[in-house]
């Protein structure tokens, strides 16, 4: 039987041209490396519900529904040979300040400039903000 596709969801928390990245610990999968805001789709959720709950299980804000824009959508093979769909949204307004909230599996919250991303940002968040910057809707890595 033909594995299925995980579907993730990444958020950029966006504010005047810097994201909005987290320091993974403790995961056991890219620890100290840095990643936007993300997760899976969990049993009866729409990518849209799904990237608003891990804004405010990660990082504290509330985005509304209007204030998130698809900005990518990649079809990825990560180094284990899985498929994943992330979505990639973009959100510019929310409410309260980004700060961590799973201190178990985040060392903490930093902003980065979008255009100058740091050398230990996990590859696929890395590929989806330089595909967002670039105004390209959509790729495709590692098949």
């Amino acid at each position: 039987m033909p594995q299925q596709p995980v579907n993730d969801v990444m958020l950029i928390l966006e504010r005047e041209g810097a994201v909005c990245l987290a320091e993974r610990q403790g995961t056991g999968y890219a620890d100290g490396m840095l990643n936007l805001p993300s997760g899976k789709l969990d049993d009866g959720e729409d990518v849209f519900d799904a990237v608003r709950r891990e804004a405010l299980e990660e990082t504290g804000v509330t985005v509304e529904r209007d204030a998130l824009r698809i900005v990518h959508v990649m079809h990825f093979r990560n180094p284990e040979g899985e498929p994943r769909i992330g979505w990639f949204f973009v959100a510019r307004h929310w409410e309260g300040e980004p700060r961590n909230m799973e201190p178990h599996k985040c060392a903490g919250l930093s902003w980065h400039a979008s255009d100058h991303l740091p050398d230990n940002t996990v590859p696929y968040n890395a590929l989806g903000i330089t595909h967002w910057r670039k105004g390209e809707p959509f790729s495709v890595h590692g098949w």
